[in-house]
């Protein structure tokens, strides 16, 4: 009878045993797959692309070329960094140049027909070999064309992501002190990798502070282009005012007259270097500015500072780009 009992009991067990075992082990089974799928995923974010050709339109004959990546990034550096900047600056311009072009692959821009294009007011700037070596001192032209190519060779396919994907590198010439964000300049969203940070050691360069002077005549005639219905009246003491500052201390807002504009559009129209400057008012109208650029990214002269201070180029990455992550393409 106990036999009997002991049978029934562990037929009992097992059949509600046994779909409890299956159902657990599917679900690891399924958790295992999903979490594959998952990073499969990620990496083919980076991998599916095709980044070892890149085509690049030239603005000025129209043509598109394909050109091999490395061999592309030799003019990109050549043309936006100065030789002569630390090496370490220079392998962080050719990681920012390759990210940026890694991006544009990835997200189709405004050149349907290309990835790229060689004009520094829309993509980023390109330079024959030729053309570069032309242009420095016979004397140098070796030595700087070998530290560009050391630059780009020595990282070799790699890339700045964030969550997996290349990011929109931007970078400009000096920040002045801080870096801006992308909303201050651009409007839209900001990327959570462009913050502003503070740059030290670009005091220095002092080709970075600049002066643009305007006759009164020549302010309006300006505004008027863009704003016809500009009235300002000179004698009163705030005729023209910076009303608001962004985070990093350039000029978000500033009253000229009747109308408020942006620090970036007042950039724009009266040719200044950057937006971060103040307004002296006399017989003329002085603007003092400091900076060069648009100030979002990396700064060349702070990269170019940080590596004389002992930074080597990843160090350089992440001060200026956040919670980033340097891959391999």
């Amino acid at each position: 009878m106990k036999k009997i009992l002991l049978t029934i009991i562990l037929f009992v067990l097992l059949c509600f045993a046994m779909p409890i075992l299956l159902t657990n082990r599917k679900t690891t089974e399924v958790s295992k797959i999903e979490n594959n799928m998952e990073n499969m995923v990620q990496e083919n974010i980076i991998t599916n692309n095709n980044y070892k050709t890149v085509k690049v339109l030239h603005k000025e004959t129209g043509e598109v070329e394909e050109i091999n990546m490395e061999e592309y990034l030799y003019g990109v550096v050549s043309a936006e960094m100065p030789a002569s900047y630390e090496i370490e600056a220079l392998k962080a311009q050719a990681v920012v140049a390759r990210t940026y072009t890694a991006y544009k692959i990835a997200h189709a821009g405004k050149h349907p027909e290309a990835d790229i294009c060689d004009d520094a007011t829309c993509c980023q700037a390109w330079i024959t070999k030729e053309e570069r070596l032309s242009r420095w001192k016979e004397e140098e032209r070796e030595a700087n064309w070998n530290k560009i190519v050391e630059a780009v060779d020595s990282t070799s396919g790699k890339i700045i992501t964030y969550n997996g994907e290349p990011i929109n590198a931007f970078f400009h010439s000096n920040s002045g002190g801080a870096t801006e964000i992308v909303s201050n300049v651009w409007g839209g969203t900001d990327y959570p990798y462009l913050q502003s940070v503070q740059t030290s050691g670009e005091e220095g360069y002092s080709q970075y502070q600049s002066t643009v002077t305007l006759t009164k005549d020549e302010l309006l005639e300006k505004l008027k282009i863009e704003h016809p219905e500009i009235e300002i009246d000179f004698s009163k003491e705030n005729s023209i005012q910076i009303t608001e500052y962004t985070e990093s201390g350039r000029v978000k807002t500033i009253q000229i007259g009747n109308i408020a504009i942006s620090g970036v559009e007042a950039r724009k129209i009266f040719g200044l270097r950057s937006a971060n400057f103040n307004v002296i008012i006399g017989d003329e109208i002085t603007f003092n500015v400091i900076g060069y650029g648009h100030g979002v990214g990396l700064s060349q002269t702070g990269a170019d500072a940080m590596a004389k201070n002992g930074s080597n180029f990843e160090q350089i990455i992440n001060h200026y780009y956040t919670g980033i992550k340097i891959e391999n393409i």
